[in-house]
C-alpha cells in the first residue's frame, strides 16, 4: 500500500524522464485513433510514439509547460501566458517530421487546424496525459489530472483540452469538462473533440 501511494504521487518531470515518460505515453496512445492515424504501421508504432512524446518533452514541454509523471503515467500542461508554446517551433517540426516520415505533413495540418480553433482567452492547456494500460484502475492518470486542475482552480482560470478518443470523453466529464462541439481534422483525418473546465473554487484556510 505504502509502495503504491508513494508511484501513484505526482512528481515533476525533469529532462531525465525523457526515455521512461516517451515510452509510458507509447503504451498509454497505442490505441488512440490520431495518433493510429500518424503511426499506422502496427510493427513500429510503439517505437514511434515513443521517440515522438519523448522529443515533444525535452525540446518543447519540459522548458515551456509543467510536466508530471507517475510511476506509470505522465502529463504535459501548458500554462497561462504561453500558448504559442502549445505549438512546435520550427525545430521541433523538423525533428518530428524525421519520426514521422511520409505523416508528417497531416501532423502538420493538424497541428494547424488544432491551434486555429484554440481559444483565446487566458486558460491552462492539457497537452498530454496518458496512463500505461497496465496499471490501468490504479489511479495514475486522475492523480495528474488532479494536480494539473488544482493548479487551474488555484488561479481561478478554464482547461482546455482536445481528445480524439470517444471512451474518454466520459473521463473528462466526470474531472468537470463539457465537449465544445467536433472538429474534423483535414485529409481523412479522425474527429477531434475540443473541451473546457470551467474553474472551481478553492477552499480557502
Amino acid at each position: 500500500m505504502t509502495r503504491m501511494s508513494m508511484t501513484n504521487t505526482p512528481q515533476k518531470a525533469t529532462i531525465y524522464d525523457a526515455s521512461q515518460i516517451g515510452r509510458i505515453l507509447a503504451r498509454a496512445f497505442d490505441d488512440d485513433p490520431m495518433m493510429r492515424w500518424f503511426f499506422p504501421a502496427d510493427a513500429t508504432r510503439e517505437a514511434g510514439l515513443a521517440r515522438y512524446f519523448a522529443t515533444l518533452f525535452t525540446r518543447q514541454y519540459v522548458h515551456h509547460g509543467v510536466c508530471e509523471h507517475t510511476a506509470a503515467a505522465a502529463a504535459y500542461w501548458v500554462p497561462p501566458g504561453a500558448p504559442d508554446k502549445a505549438v512546435p517551433d520550427a525545430e521541433t517540426v523538423a525533428e518530428l517530421v524525421e519520426i514521422l516520415g511520409d505523416r508528417a505533413p497531416l501532423f502538420q495540418e493538424a497541428t494547424a487546424a488544432a491551434v486555429e480553433h484554440g481559444p483565446q482567452e487566458p486558460h491552462w492547456y492539457l497537452a498530454v496525459v496518458g496512463a500505461d494500460p497496465a496499471a490501468q484502475g490504479q489511479g495514475h492518470g486522475a492523480a495528474l489530472l488532479r494536480s494539473g486542475l488544482a493548479k487551474a482552480d488555484a488561479g481561478g482560470l478554464p482547461v482546455y483540452l482536445e481528445s480524439s478518443k470517444p471512451a474518454n470523453l466520459p473521463v473528462y466529464e466526470h474531472f468537470g469538462f463539457e465537449v465544445l462541439g467536433e472538429a474534423q481534422l483535414p485529409g481523412g483525418g479522425p474527429t477531434l473533440w475540443p473541451m473546457r473546465r470551467e474553474p472551481r473554487r478553492t477552499a480557502r484556510a
